[in-house]
């Protein structure tokens, strides 16, 4: 199918280069009005700059799109706030929202400092929040609205001396899961992307060859699939390469057990049967794993 998103209304954070860069221009391309919003700051969260996203704006606008550059910092609820009033005081609607800003600050927990631990929530877990938070009740009254995070392997599956960079990543799968169920009845459809692509976020990550492969342009067509009207709904949706799947948290039958004190020593000698996924549940709720166990647990499953 062919997605057109022509009348719709987008923000883009950490739009001024790499992958945000890549996700306004795609959108834009098929008729979104985009707010190109980018604190132009380094790799690490200092600094500031509006030329990154002017820039980008200026790109649309070649394209014969229609797009605003905002500077506005993700971890400052003000700034959100004013940045969404500007949007609606121009175009009178916000239909999308991807969450893309982020910054990185890797190193082992030995010795990362707790500060640096903090900023990199702030940017990536609070910042998303603070920008759904300020869009949410509005796609509540029109009854539409999509709504993407930027989570990342490395918060699925773990990365080393990325310690509060997998923690972001992961919190905001755990933040998707609730909003999508709060959000169905207005339209509100909330998803996450998890992308690997080539950027100043990666380059001194991945080898050379790996970079090579995974343009960032190829990970914006995911992006535009989950803020299509057709959407799907609370999905983790990986994109690198021209390359998509999905990944699903699972839960697997287990074994019951009961509560006599020698339960302990059981769970570690019976570990295999515990983790055997055949028969593995992909639970809707969290209320889902309480109603397996509790169903076990008499005998009824």
């Amino acid at each position: 199918m062919s997605i057109d998103l022509t009348g719709r209304v987008a923000i883009v954070t950490g739009a001024g280069g790499g992958l945000g860069r890549c996700h306004a221009l795609a959108l834009a391309r098929r008729g979104a009005m985009v707010v190109v919003n980018d604190l132009g700051g380094a790799r690490d969260g200092t600094g500031g700059s509006a030329t990154a996203a002017e820039l980008v704006v200026e790109e649309i606008r070649a394209m014969g799109g229609d797009a605003l550059a905002n500077v506005a910092s993700v971890t400052d609820m003000a700034e959100v706030e004013a940045m969404v009033a500007e949007a609606i005081g121009r175009w009178g609607r916000i239909d999308i929202l991807v969450n893309n800003a982020g910054i990185l600050r890797d190193k082992t927990f030995a010795k990362l400092d707790l500060a640096d631990f903090r900023a990199v929530l702030d940017v990536h877990l609070m910042g998303s929040v603070h920008c759904t938070k300020a869009v949410w009740n509005l796609m509540r009254e029109q009854n539409y609205g999509r709504v993407i995070y930027t989570s990342s392997s490395t918060g699925l599956f773990g990365n080393f001396g990325q310690s509060a960079y997998g923690a972001a990543k992961l919190a905001l799968v755990g933040l998707m899961n609730t909003l999508r169920e709060e959000g169905r009845r207005n339209n509100i459809r909330v998803n996450c992307i998890s992308p690997n692509a080539a950027t100043r976020m990666t380059g001194d990550v991945l080898d050379e060859e790996i970079l090579e492969a995974l343009d960032p342009s190829k990970v914006s067509l995911a992006v535009v699939a989950l803020a299509a009207e057709d959407a799907p709904d609370g999905v983790i949706l990986g994109a690198g390469a021209g390359s998509f799947e999905r990944s699903y948290i699972t839960l697997t039958r287990g074994l019951v057990l009961g509560a006599s004190e020698d339960v302990p020593g059981q769970i570690i000698d019976r570990w295999d049967e515990i983790s055997d996924r055949a028969d593995e549940m992909i639970p809707t709720t969290g209320f889902d794993q309480a109603r397996h166990e509790v169903a076990r647990g008499s005998g009824q499953a």
